[in-house]
């Protein structure tokens, strides 16, 4: 597949600079991390808040499991580099947004939570490049941005399911439009380019098996959606996402969508929710055969492969869905 190549004034954002109320604005870090209100964010906190990120240092700050537990009602979820969002609220030097790719009832624009403005950039350009452009989608965990050109700094890496506008193509790379202006290469083999309004395949539940079990031994982070940390239910949102199959954010909304099935007839790829006594879903896992399932369980944990039964010794399964 080839793309048109754009000239190099012509990925010059088109901005006035600020971050406005009812604004369409982009994820200008390699990820951002929402957060219930602008005072949430503790002391260990401060790597996640700026511009650029630094979520190794983030993760090695919250190496003590109290420390990555106590996100719990402190953080949303996340939104990863050149994330769409709608702004709802400007608050000194944050902002309430929408994450447009995550479904969830609590905003018919998409899931909201509070960041930095610093972490957004306002771009014209860039919003009509994703719509008239082919699109680059790294499937890769991690990825790196090479020969950086037209900007001062990205702020950024790119990771899984970060979405790019193409702009050209060689045997070797890709050339992506950047959030903030500007364009840089990615290793082809870190991507899947899509053509205009073309979807990924179909996929088969091996596929997100096999997506899914890449990320095995990556430690849990509540409200996680990257490569960085999952919680449950980004985990299993990221891996369909990945396959162009749009689910829920959250786990008691993932639980509404596809068709019910019987878990003496499991199948690859199907979702597995476990909930509390009041009914209420609290955790969900994928299927990936023989009795198995993957998952991001806790904070203490990493995500893993377990036998669903032997691990469920409360007695909380609720059910299974078929997404596919």
């Amino acid at each position: 597949m080839s793309a048109d190549v754009v000239p190099g004034q012509e990925l010059e954002p088109i901005t006035d600079g600020k971050i406005d109320k009812g604004e369409t604005a982009y994820v200008d870090v390699t990820v951002a991390t929402l957060w219930t209100d602008p005072d949430a964010p503790r002391k260990m906190d401060e790597p996640a808040l700026d511009h650029p990120v630094d979520l190794d240092k983030w993760n090695e700050n919250l190496k003590d499991t109290d420390d990555r537990r106590d996100l719990t009602g402190k953080v949303e979820t996340q939104a990863v580099y050149g994330s769409e969002v709608t702004v709802l609220k400007i608050k000194s030097d944050w902002a309430e947004v929408s994450i447009k790719d995550q479904k969830t009832p609590k905003n018919k624009k998409g899931y909201p939570g509070w960041l930095p403005t610093k972490q957004l950039t306002e771009n014209d350009r860039f919003g009509q490049l994703k719509e008239d452009q082919p699109r680059a989608v790294v499937t890769k965990k991690k990825s790196t941005l090479e020969g950086i050109e037209f900007t001062k700094d990205t702020g950024a890496d790119v990771s899984f399911n970060v979405d790019l506008p193409l702009i050209a193509q060689d045997v070797d790379d890709v050339r992506v439009a950047l959030p903030g202006g500007g364009a840089a290469w990615i290793d082809a083999d870190d991507v899947n380019v899509y053509d205009v309004d073309e979807s990924p395949k179909k996929p088969s539940g091996k596929d997100l098996v096999e997506t899914a079990k890449q990320f095995d031994g990556l430690r849990y982070l509540w409200a996680g959606v990257s490569a960085y940390g999952f919680d449950c239910s980004g985990f299993t949102y990221s891996v369909y996402r990945a396959h162009g199959i749009d689910i829920p954010r959250d786990s008691g909304e993932q639980a509404k969508v596809g068709k019910a099935v019987s878990s003496s007839d499991l199948k690859e790829g199907d979702l597995l929710f476990f909930s509390t006594s009041s009914g209420t879903v609290h955790h969900v896992g994928m299927y990936i055969g023989g009795g198995k399932m993957i998952h991001s369980p806790n904070a203490s944990k990493d995500v893993y492969v377990t036998d669903w039964k032997s691990w469920d010794k409360g007695n909380e399964f609720s059910g299974a869905r078929r997404i596919l």
